[in-house]
């Protein structure tokens, strides 16, 4: 038995670890690198191994750092299953061909601007096409359900456990037998915090022999929620009454969807104004809230008696939803008394650049920073404290307010990491992963009863 890893190795992004059992060779998520143009370029790079030798892929969840390189690994020869929940299934369609879309998007404008300078015969081509992405999706096979194990092969069976991160995601546990050897293997994926709304908690993992586990937030703990959300209705209400216009950088998938049920929250419990106009600009985020009314297995009990009762924690007077290009743009002749939600939560591309050009520079408005920002993203460098950053090659000061509210992460923190990785037994190896180097460094040290790894990119460990 082997473990190797190929990506989120001392790294937050391009989670991607492969094991080897029993003649096969199983894949545990296949993501894309995110940050600053140096690390994506890291996406086109080998995988470090043979796809065409791989025979299952497992999906954790849908995050483009988890399944966003799904499209390359078929493009190179990629021909087994790929095994997910259903919500996970329906989530990385939208999320792969979001991706596949931006990065046609961005080869054209390259290669108009190389076009212009004279450099045309220097044609760029995006790393893979909606095209590819469409194809990827007809691997997808089995669907994975909550706590019940399936065989993938003679000596290998798989149970997803719900991860409590995003709709749909999940930790999970293999059952391995190789010979006379026999190893339990749990992959934690990305963790959620308990208490938080619309989905369940995560379920206690399993006692197990090696845990592979994320360590976004293993050197620090977040915000409570509950002073977080009152920390963004004051941000809110601070800047409508300086006249200005409050705009949030977004992920997709569970922030935006959390986001529209505490705004609505607020407006229904009277902390935020009704006249209060809310523009969730980003078409993938609506199409991912379509998504999540789909799937109320994944619900709590708060937003499924919601939903039993008729009503919808996605819907409110004055909530605007913009697809159109053309709907976006008339978002710039309203000059106060909005929050316009855009993507994407990075601020590394999407619509929330065009916003940011339009609003940092005005102190009337405000920035509201509700998620992780790697290092090198235009968020990072706005959340450090930059007196000025370059946006579609022009330089704009930052005036803006800027609000970093740590609450809303849909990672776990330290606590929660300590006491999930608790409730493994005593593993003999522990991998830490997905996660900065600092972050781990502290992480391990507070781990006991179990050997500590902190693998490098492509290396290879004997179970």
């Amino acid at each position: 038995m082997k473990l190797s890893f190929h990506g989120a190795a001392q790294g937050v992004t391009g989670s991607c670890h492969l094991l080897e059992c029993a003649g096969k060779r199983i894949l545990v998520d296949c993501g894309f690198y995110q940050g600053g143009r140096e690390l994506e370029e890291d996406n086109a790079n080998d995988f470090g191994f043979d796809p065409a030798s791989i025979d299952y892929l497992l999906l954790t969840h849908a995050h483009l750092d988890h399944c966003g390189r799904i499209p390359l690994l078929v493009n190179r020869g990629f021909n087994g299953e790929i095994i997910t929940t259903a919500a996970s299934r329906e989530l990385a369609r939208l999320v792969m061909l979001d991706a596949a879309g931006l990065q046609e998007e961005e080869a054209r404008y390259l290669n108009r601007r190389a076009h212009k300078h004279g450099k045309s015969s220097d044609v760029i081509v995006p790393l893979y096409t909606i095209l590819d992405a469409l194809n990827a999706l007809e691997f997808f096979g089995r669907s994975a359900h909550y706590q019940e194990t399936m065989s993938l092969a003679p000596g290998i069976q798989a149970t997803f456990i719900d991860a409590g991160h995003i709709l749909g995601s999940a930790c999970i546990s293999l059952q391995l037998t190789e010979g006379s050897r026999q190893r339990r293997i749990l992959f934690s994926g990305d963790l959620g915090l308990s208490g938080r709304p619309i989905l369940r908690d995560p379920d206690r993992p399993p006692e197990v022999d090696v845990v592979v586990m994320e360590t976004t937030y293993g050197d620090r703990q977040h915000k409570q929620l509950e002073p977080s959300v009152e920390e963004l209705y004051a941000a809110i209400n601070d800047t409508l009454d300086r006249g200005g216009n409050i705009v949030i950088p977004t992920f997709a998938l569970e922030r935006a969807q959390e986001l529209l049920f505490y705004l609505q929250a607020g407006k229904t419990e009277g902390a935020l104004p009704d006249f209060l106009q809310v523009f969730l600009d980003s078409p993938m985020a609506i199409s991912a809230t379509e998504i999540f009314r789909r799937h109320h297995e994944c619900y709590d009990e708060q937003t499924a008696s919601l939903f039993a009762s008729g009503h919808d924690p996605f819907e409110f007077h004055g909530l605007h939803f913009t697809r159109e290009t053309a709907d976006s743009m008339a978002i710039n002749q309203i000059s106060g008394g909005a929050v316009i939600m855009a993507g994407s939560g990075m601020c590394t591309g999407g619509r929330i650049r065009h916003h940011l050009k339009r609003h940092l520079s005005h102190d009337r408005s405000s920035i509201v920073f509700v998620g992780y920002a790697a290092r090198g993203t235009l968020a990072r460098r706005i959340v450090d404290g930059a007196k000025s950053v370059r946006i579609f090659g022009d330089e704009y000061p930052v005036r803006a307010m800027i609000h970093t509210i740590g609450g809303f992460s849909a990672h776990a923190g330290q606590t929660e990491l300590l006491a999930w990785h608790g409730h493994t037994g005593n593993p003999d190896i522990t991998f830490l992963v997905h996660g900065e180097k600092d972050s781990m460094t502290t992480f391990s040290q507070l781990l006991q009863g179990t050997r500590v790894e902190m693998p490098e990119l492509h290396q290879v460990f004997e179970l």
